[in-house]
């Protein structure tokens, strides 16, 4: 077997802290912010009461099964990953779908499944509803339900002291890698490679896809691409688990658009109007804001579960 190079180690070295590094967000952290969150996975539902107004508003069917199914990409910290014991989903979105689904006094069963199949499977029944960081797209809402519960920005990461002195506003040619079926890939990375590089007669920004932002991370480490644009929160984590190991460029990239992310279920699906109330329920409740704060996430907060 071949032994793995030092670009390589450190690599995979990069991929396995994101995905070690997390806890529940009920466990108080530590004074670095860090080692408490690789260790606890406390539940930040417990002890949170249905929403009678949520509840009457839950079809029959959901009453009588008393479950309801989430399905998540596990792969992005810190607001959708897997604990230290590789089993227990944790972060802001698992938080939120916990939140969700004691407000509507039900079981919540996770899904784990990568974030391109997560409408296919919604639209075929397997999943109920996601909370996954996905934003409202015109091609989205044409078969989901979403409404929002987050706010969040996008930005680029590129290698440490960005030694190819790259700038936001200047991408124009390089290899930028972006997560298979986000947001970034389908609206963001075009729209800023069509007005800062196409349209001023510059090479477009060259889009890598891969699978999940270790991946991209990885890659980046390897120096198999020149940056990753990926969500703001996200990049924030991984720089403070592993210092210097690249460098965010400032500010956060204008793509023109908003950034807000939704719980999303299959269009017209009578689980709507319970989902919507739930979700509003748990925007006014303090365990969001703990949630948002343990995360490091208080920037990306809204007050109206707006339908889109």
């Amino acid at each position: 077997m071949k032994r793995p190079t030092k670009v390589q180690a450190a690599a995979a070295g990069v991929a396995l802290l994101m995905t070690l590094s997390a806890c529940g967000a009920g466990e108080s952290a530590s004074t670095d912010g860090s080692a408490s969150k690789t260790s606890k996975t406390s539940d930040i539902s417990e002890g949170v009461q249905p929403d009678p107004a949520a509840v009457a508003l839950l079809p029959d069917s959901y009453k009588d099964k008393g479950s309801i199914t989430v399905a998540m990409d596990l792969f992005y910290p810190p607001t959708t990953f897997l604990a230290e014991d590789n089993t227990t989903p944790i972060g802001l979105n698992p938080d939120v779908a916990r939140l969700v689904a004691k407000k509507l006094g039900l079981e919540l069963k996770f899904v784990n499944t990568s974030f391109d199949t997560i409408i296919p499977g919604i639209a075929g029944g397997r999943y109920d509803f996601t909370a996954t960081s996905m934003s409202p797209t015109s091609e989205r809402l044409e078969v989901l339900d979403m409404i929002d519960y987050f706010d969040a920005g996008v930005s680029v990461a590129v290698a440490a002291g960005n030694p190819l002195n790259m700038a936001n506003d200047d991408l124009c040619g390089r290899n930028i890698a972006v997560t298979k079926g986000s947001n970034a890939q389908l609206r963001h990375l075009p729209n800023v490679s069509e007005w800062t590089c196409e349209s001023q007669d510059k090479p477009a920004i060259k889009s890598v896809v891969l699978p999940n932002v270790q991946d991209a991370l990885t890659q980046l480490a390897a120096k198999r691409v020149d940056g990753v644009f990926y969500d703001t929160p996200a990049l924030v984590w991984a720089d403070e688990q592993q210092p210097n190991t690249f460098t965010i460029l400032t500010p956060q990239v204008d793509t023109r658009s908003d950034h807000i992310v939704t719980v999303a279920l299959k269009k017209g699906s009578p689980l709507t109007p319970a989902l919507q109330a739930a979700v509003q329920s748990v925007l006014d409740s303090p365990e969001y804001l703990s949630s948002l704060e343990y995360w490091g996430l208080t920037d990306g907060r809204i007050a109206e579960a707006k339908l889109n």
